[in-house]
């Protein structure tokens, strides 16, 4: 094991000086990895040491003269729908960001290994972004797609550069419940059929129709949803019936042992096997699709085993359906091998949905497509209104070239990699840390009674250190069906010091609990 890793690691280690245009096909693009620096040069903020060693930034907020804090909590409780999901027990009132951290209206900073939910792509308030988005706000905010404006039709040019030949056709959303949502129903109206299957453990939004590829019963309410959407087993190497020690594509395997021989899975074998009897016994003859993430972003950052999705794309299109990959949290570099999710596990899919990390937190999505399948959509008349506007095709515009720019995709896959290996050893040193997975700056750590059963460890021992993490100045996510899952997705620029500082916060929460709870 000890092997694999380190050979893991010196394959993600190096970046050449000079950057390459872009193919498709291409893994990590020699580029040159620029250093995430502070962007100011006034002189250091005044704030609390740590002997944690949070790294030093000369970054300073401005002062605060908002609503209160009390006051904000108040109209929180009586003003906003109370479905409205709080993080932490004292929620944090963020006034400012700059690139990898975040500054409450207290002045206090923290590092930002969450990203707005994976959403803050290259950086808080990147200058670049931010420049872009200024010169078209002073130019044109809103037309809505019925008139011809620049900014789309550049936009539409330079992403549709970084996909394959078969995906050449956008469409423009706002977020990506929409996108996946438009792509069920070009799905449905392409084939002809109605059936569509996702993965248990899988989110794609939180629209009336989507709720049923979204495969996670706390996010569910008692209404009726998914008429027409089967959710097949999901093929976990950690938490499902079968799993082992090669079952990844990750720096880390699980725990589980098992008798497969290196680049073997048994574990997938039987997944596809299930996968292919849910087709067969609840399917008709013609499906409209399959949907999936390569990584599973709200189910914990879980990965699949090896050549699933493959072979799961094989089955779908002799059933006659048409593949969907949902590129939501998984796109644009962050798995640092490859600039898509999909490309990591060797598939190229009829349509991709993507939001999130596409506009670094402004409101953007897309659904691509071939032009045949695109077609459907001329079929009545649909329209959106914000959709591929100005202001939102300019920053989307400008975050990619940031991501080329500056290396992104190949810092993800460095520090990804070294952050892997480096949990992988907290794994190893707690005995309440089950699993450590994940795939250069998309990473999940799930916490557990005890590595035997794998029991997920109880939510009250999760959220202490979940807090403690918040109070010594780092934010990570939760996630998984029972929210024992640590999700880590900073913002792709941050730094190897980031990154140590991490891990010793992260140490030092988990030996906390371990005095408090033996």
């Amino acid at each position: 094991m000890a092997g694999r890793l380190l050979n893991a690691a010196r394959l993600f280690s190096s970046a050449g000086s000079t950057r390459q245009a872009f193919c498709w096909q291409h893994k990590i693009p020699t580029v040159q990895v620029i250093p995430c620096q502070p962007r100011s040069t006034v002189s250091k903020q005044k704030e609390d040491s740590t002997d944690l060693g949070m790294p030093p930034c000369d970054f300073i907020p401005e002062e605060y003269k908002g609503i209160s804090y009390d006051r904000a909590k108040e109209v929180r409780g009586d003003k906003l729908n109370p479905g409205l999901l709080t993080y932490y027990r004292k929620p944090i009132m963020v006034h400012q960001g700059h690139m990898q951290w975040l500054y409450d209206t207290e002045g206090k900073r923290y590092l930002d290994l969450f990203a707005g939910i994976v959403t803050v792509s290259v950086g808080h308030c990147h200058p670049k972004v931010n420049a872009a988005l200024h010169d078209q706000v002073d130019r044109l905010w809103h037309t809505t797609s019925i008139y011809m404006h620049p900014k789309i039709h550049e936009y539409a040019e330079k992403l549709l550069a970084k996909l394959p030949d078969n995906l050449q056709c956008v469409y423009f959303v706002n977020s990506g419940s929409e996108a996946n949502d438009m792509a069920m129903q070009m799905a449905r109206l392409h084939t002809g059929a109605y059936d569509l299957v996702s993965l248990r453990n899988a989110y794609h939004g939180m629209s009336p129709q989507t709720m049923g590829l979204t495969s996670l019963g706390n996010w569910h309410y008692q209404v009726p949803r998914g008429f027409g959407v089967h959710n097949a087993v999901n093929p976990d190497p950690f938490r499902g019936p079968w799993g082992g020690k090669n079952c990844r594509d990750s720096p880390v395997q699980t725990i589980r042992d098992c008798n497969c021989a290196e680049g073997q899975c048994h574990a997938n074998e039987m997944y596809v096997e299930q996968f292919n009897d849910l087709l067969r016994h609840g399917t008709p003859k013609k499906i409209a699709g399959f949907f999936v993430e390569g990584i599973q972003g709200v189910g914990g950052a879980v990965q699949l085993t090896n050549g699933f999705i493959k072979e799961a794309y094989a089955a779908t299109r002799a059933k006659g359906g048409v593949c969907i990959f949902d590129e939501v949290q998984t796109g644009f570099g962050r798995l640092g091998s490859h600039y898509w999710g999909f490309e990591t596990h060797g598939v190229v899919p009829d349509i991709v949905t993507m939001a999130k990390g596409m506009g670094n937190g402004f409101p953007i999505a897309a659904v691509i497509t071939s032009k045949e399948i695109a077609s459907t959509m001329s079929q009545a008349l649909h329209f959106n209104t914000f959709g591929g506007n100005p202001m939102s095709c300019a920053v989307g515009s400008a975050v990619l070239d940031v991501i080329d720019e500056e290396g992104l995709q190949a810092r993800s896959a460095e520090l990804g990699t070294y952050f892997l290996l480096e949990l992988a050893k907290i794994r190893d040193e707690f005995e309440v840390v089950g699993d450590v997975r994940g795939k250069g700056l998309m990473i999940g750590f799930e916490l557990v009674t005890d590595k035997e059963s794998r029991t997920p460890l109880a939510g009250d021992q999760v959220v202490d250190i979940w807090e403690d993490m918040k109070d010594m100045g780092v934010l990570v996510g939760k996630g998984g069906l029972y929210g024992n899952a640590l999700r880590i997705k900073p913002p792709m620029c941050i730094t190897r010091d980031d990154v140590d500082f991490s891990l010793s916060v992260l140490r030092k929460a988990l030996q906390n609990n371990k005095e408090k709870h033996g």
